[in-house]
């Protein structure tokens, strides 16, 4: 194979250095739903293709539950760890190649595209451009059906916050990471989120993540920041109905102009960005507003 260049351009989130991709393996929450899905959806001898596999881990459970996978990676020190942990964990189940999952294209159909470069707000990570390449290039190569994806499905929400900046006396509005199953002393929420986008991977992908909502306050507040929420279906269940899901980190973006609302007030939030964009692509964008009849 041709020597990749540890030389890379583009976005920083296009190289995930291996201390940050060994900080995942600490996710309980998101290894216990990826196992769970890759248990519930693959079956001995399924051919399964891991696009940007990191350190790995997805193509061991992939292999564990008895597939035939080829993982991609090519940032070359996490290719190297990831090559050595699925060698001792899982002999020659796995094939790993030091590739670029953007262009990389399999010899042969597969069953299962597996595909995690995820951020919450599918923002900075490159989730969106790789598999809607991928598709494109599958189609025409290697020619339809389309394989099933993991994750099989996102669906986004953003609410109107009021978020404590303060830390010590010192006051930085900077975007914040927040735990979905914590209790959240610095926010106030000012009304439920709502959903601004949601979409199938097997279905034609969004360009463009954008929101013009309008919600009702619950109670007074200074929305000073939003709360983004990314719920990804990584694998959809029929008997019964239902759905294995991993919710990220919530992240709180900061508004330029914060407004102040009363109970019953509307509340609009607008923004528009493209996957894949840094963070503050959206906050330059972002808005948030009350209309003049308001009060």
């Amino acid at each position: 194979m041709e020597h990749l260049s540890t030389e890379y351009t583009g976005f920083p989130a296009d190289i995930i250095p291996l201390q940050y991709q060994a900080l995942l393996l600490t996710d309980e929450r998101r290894m216990r739903a990826f196992a769970d899905a890759i248990a519930r959806s693959v079956r001995p001898g399924m051919r399964v293709l891991d696009l940007g596999a990191g350190t790995g881990v997805l193509s061991y459970f992939a292999a564990r539950a008895g597939a035939v996978v080829t993982a991609i990676e090519r940032e070359p020190r996490v290719y190297a760890a990831a090559r050595a942990a699925l060698r001792a964990a899982t002999g020659d189940a796995v094939r790993i190649l030091h590739a670029d999952a953007r262009d990389y294209l399999p010899d042969e159909p597969v069953d299962l595209v597996m595909c995690e470069m995820l951020h919450v707000g599918l923002l900075r990570e490159r989730q969106i451009e790789v598999l809607a390449a991928f598709k494109r290039r599958y189609l025409h190569h290697v020619g339809g059906p389309l394989p099933r994806f993991l994750p099989e499905a996102c669906v986004q929400a953003v609410q109107p916050v009021e978020q404590d900046f303060t830390y010590m006396g010192y006051t930085v509005p900077a975007p914040v990471f927040q735990l979905p199953e914590s209790v959240q002393p610095r926010t106030v929420e000012a009304a439920p989120p709502q959903v601004f986008q949601q979409f199938f991977y097997s279905e034609p992908l969004p360009s463009r993540c954008a929101a013009d909502l309008t919600f009702v306050a619950e109670r007074p507040a200074v929305v000073n920041a939003v709360r983004l929420v990314t719920k990804n279906l990584l694998t959809l269940l029929y008997e019964p109905a239902g759905s294995v899901d991993w919710t990220m980190n919530y992240l709180v973006v900061p508004v330029s102009e914060p407004v102040e609302v009363l109970t019953g007030d509307e509340v609009r939030v607008r923004f528009e960005y493209s996957p894949g964009d840094e963070i503050p692509a959206l906050t330059d964008v972002l808005r948030v507003s009350v209309p003049a009849h308001a009060h």
